[in-house]
């Protein structure tokens, strides 16, 4: 194996690895976190709180689920079944856990992805605004990215409902299925994490404002726009990019609170319903796939920074070399 193949060889047993042990944390601080939840996840099996189920019936949903054996014991079975992928079966809905999170994760990733999309073009067009001669236009655009970052997702999901459901009737106030009902959700979603990706998007932006290759394109007879649209926007989206993975970690998590709001299935929403019923298996499999999301992303964020920056990549091996 040449020198370089082994570097990359190493580059990405280090990510896996590192994968690996992100998933490993997350699912031992998710059940133990679940030991912490009160009720007994038995009466779950057996229709709720409210099933009046008599004592021999817990027992015998507890020992079929495992519940009566002692927390070490199901903590390491639970490790084994995870890393074959078996999550298990759900208690309220005596489903396998992968059906229950395959029918749910379709409507948030959708949700998610059309909410990263918007939250980079609005953080793209801040920057593009920002980045040129105007102190006023620089001074605005600043000021919306703070007051954006700070927008809790509820109150501005309520807000977003208000102005364009209510009052001026453009769009639905809760999911139909169709394009017009995920807009409002996923603008409630976007706006915040477009307001701090614009802000790190934008210190990438002034350090290549003062870069000497813009002035080469000024002098090159660049326009002003083109300036900002085809060098800077490149060189100020690397920081932006960094952030992907905590972008769509933080767009799963307030998923939840807005697909209770807008009536969305999803992710968010079955993550509710299992921790109010106590459903143990679909928790954890909910986080699980959330993690294993926020992995991958960022594998591939890594990946589109080596080739938008290939400065990047050059740093990355000269790390891996010393290995």
């Amino acid at each position: 194996m040449t020198a370089n193949g082994r570097r990359r060889l190493l580059r990405a047993l280090a990510r896996c690895g590192g994968s690996l042990v992100v998933l490993f944390v997350v699912a031992s601080l998710a059940f133990v976190a679940l030991q912490f939840i009160p009720g007994d996840p038995a009466e779950a099996a057996l229709g709720g709180p409210g099933s009046q189920a008599s004592a021999e019936a817990l027992e015998a949903a507890r020992a079929e689920f495992g519940l009566d054996r002692p927390v070490p014991v199901q903590y390491v079975d639970f490790l084994a079944r995870i890393a074959v992928f078996d999550f298990g079966t759900s208690y309220a809905q005596g489903l396998p856990v992968t059906r229950v999170i395959g029918a749910a994760a379709g409507p948030t990733l959708v949700l998610a992805g059309a909410a990263l999309l918007f939250a980079w073009i609005l953080a793209l067009v801040s920057v593009v605004i920002a980045s040129g001669r105007s102190r006023l236009a620089r001074a605005v655009a600043g000021a919306l990215d703070l007051v954006s970052a700070a927008m809790p997702n509820f109150w501005l999901a309520s807000l977003l409902v208000l102005l364009f459901a209510s009052v001026l009737g453009w769009l639905p106030p809760v999911s139909t299925g169709g394009v017009d009902g995920i807009v409002l959700p996923a603008l409630a979603l976007a706006i915040p994490t477009a307001g701090f990706l614009a802000q790190v998007c934008r210190t990438g932006a002034d350090d290549a404002l003062r870069a000497p290759f813009i002035d080469s394109a000024r002098a090159r007879g660049e326009t002003e726009f083109g300036v900002r649209v085809r060098h800077v926007l490149r060189h100020a989206a690397v920081p932006g990019l960094n952030l992907t993975g905590w972008a769509l970690g933080s767009l799963l998590s307030g998923a939840a609170v807005i697909e209770v709001i807008f009536a969305r299935p999803g992710l968010g929403r079955t993550l509710v319903t299992a921790v109010l019923s106590r459903d143990v298996p679909v928790v954890l499999g909910v986080v699980l796939f959330a993690a294993l999301a926020y992995v991958l992303v960022t594998l591939v964020t890594d990946l589109v920074i080596a080739r938008v920056d290939p400065r990047t990549e050059a740093r990355l091996e000269a790390v891996v070399s010393h290995v």
